[in-house]
């Protein structure tokens, strides 16, 4: 079957971390009411019985995972990279596993789904771990970049859709490796000034979700290690892909390539 308009797809490759993903993106289809679509890309066509069968076992177990959720499978031909990235662009959501273990065409190796990621033109989902975390807040990064907004709004609706509390983490360094440290007092006014930007940037989205508990914070650290560890007990980590630099050059490529190595959680990077 084709892909359904505006459905959450699931890239899957026949290994346990790739259906784990699957049933993550099921559950999520859940949340949003939505349909699920499981998706293989083929590179090599003396493999499509194999294929065939791969998909449909991962089919199986969203449905099992999710019975409520419509859920259909296909397989197409073609390099796993360009592939998902054409099925990402008439998704709502493109959901990947952090790393396959061979499983049917190695599809999803880490390097893959982080080039996906960070070439998508919308949202992706990279699943790390074996369970989604509960009882902790989604974490969202901030930066002062035009583009945030849609990191925000995808942060927003899924801490609204889980009926938990929303992080944003706005983390900051001092001048270049070089530079002197700034003095106590100087840094201190720093910290609040960025503190009270990144409360009011959030302010402004949190009138939209009433009822939603949010908080904001300013963390003088590299973005990645601030990131990730902020998001250690959280159900979902949320960064953007490109920034305009601001307070931290938060959201340039390797910020975005760092917590999708690094972080304990399913990572979700916006365009």
């Amino acid at each position: 079957m084709s892909q359904p308009e505006n459905a959450i797809v699931a890239g899957v490759d026949g290994s346990v971390r790739s259906i784990e993903a699957a049933q993550w993106a099921a559950g999520e289809a859940r949340r949003h009411s939505t349909r699920l679509h499981v998706l293989l890309i083929n590179d090599d066509p003396a493999r499509d019985g194999s294929a065939g069968e791969a998909v449909r076992e991962a089919a199986a177990a969203c449905r099992e995972a999710a019975p409520d959720v419509p859920v259909s499978a296909e397989v197409r031909a073609g390099h796993p990279v360009e592939g998902l990235l054409r099925a990402e662009e008439a998704a709502r959501l493109l959901v990947l596993g952090s790393r396959g273990l061979g499983g049917f065409a190695d599809a999803l190796l880490g390097s893959v789904s982080s080039e996906v990621a960070t070439r998508a033109s919308g949202a992706v989902v990279v699943v790390r771990g074996d369970v989604e975390h509960s009882g902790g807040p989604v974490v969202v990064g901030l930066d002062d970049s035009p583009g945030i907004d849609n990191a925000l709004r995808f942060a927003l609706d899924a801490a609204a859709a889980r009926g938990c509390e929303l992080l944003a983490v706005q983390a900051w360094h001092e001048a270049g490796l070089l530079a002197p440290s700034l003095p106590p007092a100087e840094r201190d006014e720093t910290q609040l000034r960025i503190e009270q930007h990144a409360h009011q940037q959030l302010a402004e989205w949190t009138n939209r979700y009433p009822g939603l508990r949010a908080r904001a914070v300013a963390v003088l650290a590299h973005p990645v290690p601030a990131l990730v560890d902020a998001a250690a007990t959280s159900p979902l980590l949320v960064v953007g892909h490109r920034g305009s630099g601001g307070f931290s050059g938060l959201f340039l490529g390797s910020v975005a390539s760092g917590v999708l190595h690094h972080a304990r959680c399913p990572v979700a990077v916006v365009r």
